[in-house]
């Protein structure tokens, strides 16, 4: 367990510093502050290094934030893939999630469709939450913490490690001290999935995809903002403003 004890450090550490950062900034420079200080650490951590380190921690997207020439085809290869998977984790969970957020808030009204969110709101949460967020916790945390536990699980396709629940218990924790609500450790269920398209991993083998289709955070960065957006464009079609 002892190696464990560096990444659960420095991952509960910047969480911490992130979560006094939230409420030392203005209401509407919390999430642009949160996500620029997971930003610097990622780079101090990882993309500061080398490409192998950074492919390593699922960070390439396709080259990217590797420090080599970009190429085109590379990145849309990478881009595709992560939303194919985004897609398909969409397509099982959103329904449930659906199901779920009646029974549990019970809405009055009937649901009405909403209008659909605005570009810059698509970007916000791509760019601005689900991407320096998928950065940290998903790139370095549930990396460094499954290299420090070693033992792995096969899940569906996916390499499982320590770093899955511990990463995602951090990340769930964050919440709850950046918002100061304790049902925001809700989000732990989610970030499991999050982790696990972190973790998915083809074996290897004939036909064997390149790196940066072998797991990688684009997936989740997109599922993610998906999610993010899925959930704010239900509360207004059974809670509008």
């Amino acid at each position: 367990m002892i190696p464990l004890v560096r990444p659960l450090c420095v991952t509960a550490g910047v969480t911490a510093l992130v979560a006094l950062l939230s409420y030392a900034l203005p209401g509407e420079w919390q999430s642009t502050g949160v996500g620029f200080c997971l930003l610097v650490a990622t780079h101090v951590l990882v993309l500061r290094h080398d490409a192998s380190t950074i492919r390593h921690h699922g960070l390439g997207l396709g080259g990217i934030f590797e420090p080599v020439p970009l190429d085109v085809r590379r990145i849309l290869g990478a881009i595709g893939m992560s939303l194919v998977y985004a897609l398909l984790a969409a397509l099982v969970f959103f329904p449930l999630f659906w199901f779920g957020f009646v029974l549990w808030w019970q809405p009055a009204r009937e649901f009405a469709w909403p209008p659909l969110p605005a570009g810059q709101a698509l970007l916000t949460q791509v760019l601005g939450i689900a991407m320096p967020e998928e950065m940290f916790y998903r790139g370095y945390a549930q990396t460094a913490l499954d290299d420090a536990g070693k033992w792995r699980v096969r899940v569906l396709g996916a390499d499982i490690g320590v770093g899955l629940v511990l990463g995602s218990f951090i990340f769930a924790l964050g919440h709850v001290l950046t918002t100061g609500h304790p049902a925001r450790l809700s989000v732990f269920f989610p970030s499991l999935v999050f982790g696990w398209l972190r973790a998915r991993r083809p074996r290897a083998g004939r036909g064997a995809r390149a790196p940066e289709e072998q797991g990688g955070i684009g997936a989740a960065v997109a599922f993610h903002a998906a999610c993010n957006i899925f959930s704010a464009w239900l509360t207004d079609a059974y809670f509008p403003s």
